[in-house]
């Protein structure tokens, strides 16, 4: 996460107007609302998995984590996803379970 971080700071110094403006989007549709902001990071979560970005998954899996879901609810999405997605669907969630033992380890 440090590492993409790193390089979406050059991308907001170098973009400022584009990056300032997805910055506002992701705010916008991940505050909560009917849908509460947990739900909106497992949904994200999914669609992580779904198109194959392993930096999404590591940022979505840590907002989830963070927005209080479990475990037990990342893996129910997780299978969603599978069902959904199939084989190359299932590989990524593995991405998933390695993220989420490598984020609890680091903030518990």
């Amino acid at each position: 996460m440090k590492q993409i971080r790193s390089y979406t700071s050059k991308l907001s110094t170098a973009l400022p107007d584009v990056m300032k403006s997805f910055y506002a989007l992701n705010k916008a549709s991940s505050a909560p609302g009917v849908l509460d902001s947990k739900t909106k990071e497992l949904i994200a979560l999914a669609i992580s998995v779904a198109i194959h970005c392993d930096d999404c998954i590591t940022f979505h899996t840590h907002s989830a984590l963070k927005a209080g879901a479990t475990k037990e609810e990342i893996l129910e999405t997780l299978g969603v996803t599978v069902f959904m997605g199939g084989g190359p669907a299932l590989m990524y969630a593995t991405h998933v379970m390695e993220a989420v033992e490598e984020l609890q380890q680091t903030d518990g």
